[in-house]
């Protein structure tokens, strides 16, 4: 947006972008869970043995914090990437 033409600013700013939206998905959770939808990676989901109704219902078991962890830490990968 600043008419910067660089490779590695691209590559910085993807990284950004994604960890943002990472981030944004997380903070969301709480807020769609009440209205019966989780946009979490169910694989992630499943690896922790974590169901869309475990969101649901505002569980706040080891096992679902496990979950947002793994997702937060694909977040700070991404961060680490643009460092």
């Amino acid at each position: 947006s600043l008419g910067v033409r660089d490779i590695h600013a691209d590559h910085a700013a993807s990284h950004i972008g994604k960890a943002q939206g990472i981030v944004t998905c997380l903070r969301a959770t709480p807020y769609h869970s009440t209205r019966q939808k989780v946009f979490l990676p169910m694989d992630i989901c499943m690896l922790h043995g974590v169901s869309q109704e475990d969101f649901i219902r505002g569980k706040q078991e080891k096992n679902v914090r496990d979950v947002i962890y793994d997702i937060g830490s694909q977040a700070h990968i991404h961060l680490e990437h643009v460092r």
